[in-house]
């Protein structure tokens, strides 16, 4: 599985970007899709994750009722809506297969992370 990020920018506090991930490869079918992000001089951290076969979605505390992650299956694609942000949420994301958890090392595929710059 190749997995391509893309959509990171620079946004004023209070805005919105859209992340995409872009699976190729061997179909994730029966795999979940993860964001997580990692600000200078701090560990990655979890953000969302998604279920490819149902849906089914979990969020990080810091993120919750601000962003939403979904899929598209016929486009192999999954996105991260990122609204009312904050400079805090500036970070490099990455996408990441095949696991819904929030711990990073469930993972076995990582795109190369788009930076998002949130300015006050």
């Amino acid at each position: 599985v190749q997995l391509q990020a893309s959509g990171g920018g620079l946004a004023q506090a209070g805005g919105s970007l859209r992340l995409s991930c872009q699976a190729s490869g061997r179909a994730p079918t029966k795999y979940g899709v993860g964001w997580f992000r990692q600000a200078p001089g701090n560990e990655r951290e979890f953000v969302a994750a998604v279920s490819w076969s149902d849906g089914n979605t979990r969020y990080a505390d810091s993120v919750k009722g601000r962003f939403t992650v979904s899929r598209d299956n016929a486009k192999n694609t999954v996105y991260l809506q990122m609204n009312s942000l904050k400079v805090e949420d500036t970070a490099v994301y990455y996408c990441a297969a095949n696991s819904q958890m929030p711990a990073a090392s469930m993972y076995s595929y990582w795109g190369q992370g788009t930076l998002v710059t949130v300015s006050s």
